[in-house]
């Protein structure tokens, strides 16, 4: 009879998250394809110089500079000319008007605009006021006394992008060449306030850049001088781990800030439950790639790594409060062996007392 009852309970064990030693079964054989490293602050210092994982979008950014406050003509800009002659039979102006107007000339791919008397003008990559000088010299042998004025609209090929994450995506004229990211983002009417720890990135030709945006607020020395075709975008961050087990919850969970250790991943996923929780058995998930795989135990010696941690100890708390997260890893808090066998107890007694209710119902 009491066989059966066991039979019956173990067949009626509900199942939970895994229990560590079922998880870790595997690390006893030979030949285990997977290394099990229980972390503790002893050996913090060296995992913590382990290869990074789950860093495709890692973060990189570039140091401020400081470019002269004047910006400099490209090809595809307008530019406008005022030609200013005092003189009565003047050849550019008429006796009502002393300047004559030009506006909106375009700057030829070939970096030169057509001026009446005085045919091509190269003036890419000057600047506005250089520009002027060599109009004004080029119109010298023609009007003597004319004084020419310059004024520039820039094009396509002077401006930057700013697309996405802000209140204003557009694209933005590039000002002058000390035009700074934190001014193109206020321009842009700033980044969209219920973003996720928003990411900024700015793409310039083949390269790309990263920085949250709280990095790139927080100091001086990250606002960028922008250049001509900058495109600068504002994302999410998007790395994320995976919570699994006997905690408040099972979810892919997003990164809220740059960098995040394994006590506040817990923490995130509500928590391992007292009533089902192995706090002995909280572990960290983790694959590297074969070329980080190391064996002279200066890094990981398989691939696939779990890191153990006992959170019933002071040495494995302040472990776990070192430890960071790496995109991509998956936290599992295991079952309780105490869980299980309550639950088995629970049912015994379940069909103990519906086993006695029946032989009180046999002998009325």
């Amino acid at each position: 009879m009491f066989s059966a009852v066991l039979l019956v309970a173990a067949c009626s064990l509900p199942r939970g998250a895994a229990l560590q030693s079922e998880v870790l079964q595997e690390a006893r054989e030979e030949n285990p394809t997977f290394q099990v490293v229980p972390v503790t602050r002893a050996n913090m210092p060296g995992i913590a110089s382990w290869p990074a994982t789950g860093q495709e979008t890692h973060f990189n950014w570039l140091a401020t500079s400081e470019g002269p406050n004047s910006s400099v003509i490209q090809a595809g800009d307008l530019v406008d000319v005022i030609i200013w002659d005092s003189q009565e039979n003047s050849l550019i102006t008429n006796p009502a008007e002393k300047a004559t107007t030009l506006k909106g000339i375009e700057v030829g791919s070939d970096g030169a605009i057509f001026l009446p008397y005085v045919n091509q003008v190269y003036v890419r990559g000057l600047t506005p006021a250089s520009a002027r000088a060599r109009i004004q010299a080029q119109m010298e042998p023609i009007v003597p006394s004319a004084q020419v004025q310059v004024s520039l609209q820039p094009g396509l090929g002077n401006s930057v992008d700013l697309v996405g994450g802000v209140q204003r995506p557009n694209n933005y004229p590039l000002v002058s060449r000390n035009y700074k990211i934190l001014s193109l983002l206020a321009t842009g009417g700033g980044i969209t306030q219920t973003m996720r720890n928003p990411v900024v990135k700015l793409l310039r030709g083949g390269a790309t850049y990263r920085i949250t945006a709280k990095d790139l607020y927080a100091t001086g020395s990250r606002n960028t001088t922008l250049r001509a075709r900058d495109t600068v975008v504002v994302e999410e961050d998007e790395r994320s781990f995976t919570a699994l087990g006997a905690s408040g919850n099972e979810d892919l969970i997003y990164f809220p800030k740059d960098e995040l250790t394994a006590l506040e991943a817990m923490s995130l996923m509500g928590g391992i439950q007292d009533s089902r929780a192995d706090p002995k058995g909280v572990m960290v998930l983790r694959e590297y790639s074969p070329r980080q795989v190391r064996y002279d135990n200066t890094g990981p010696g398989r691939q696939h790594v779990i890191f153990t941690f006992d959170l019933t100890s002071a040495d494995g708390l302040f472990a776990a409060r070192k430890f960071r997260i790496n995109p991509q890893d998956t936290v599992l808090a295991t079952e309780s062996p105490l869980t299980k066998a309550q639950t088995v107890f629970s049912l015994i007694g379940s069909v103990f007392g519906l086993t006695r209710q029946a032989q009180g119902l046999a002998l009325n």
